[in-house]
């Protein structure tokens, strides 16, 4: 356990970031669990207008740093190449 001030503040900082940064990874993976869900439904239009609204959260990973911008454009490629494929 941490004795110095320092060390301690240093803890709680990185427990309130741990739990920040969780709840924005799940944010992410709910919005693209409904595109998939939209998929494998089979409807192109809903499936479409998921993507559109999970887009925009998924890049927002990438702005508050829990996702690499590469790793966030992979995701997005391969869900539109699905829809593009219903």
């Amino acid at each position: 356990m941490a004795n110095i001030e320092s060390a301690k503040k240093r803890v709680r900082q990185s427990v309130l970031k741990t739990a920040r940064n969780h709840s924005r990874i799940m944010r992410v993976r709910t919005f693209v669990r409904k595109v998939e869900e939209a998929i494998r439904t089979g409807d192109k239009s809903v499936a479409q207008k998921a993507l559109q609204i999970a887009q925009p959260e998924i890049m927002r990973g990438v702005s508050k740093g829990v996702l690499h911008l590469n790793t966030a454009s992979r995701k997005v490629s391969r869900l539109a190449s699905r829809i593009n494929a219903l």
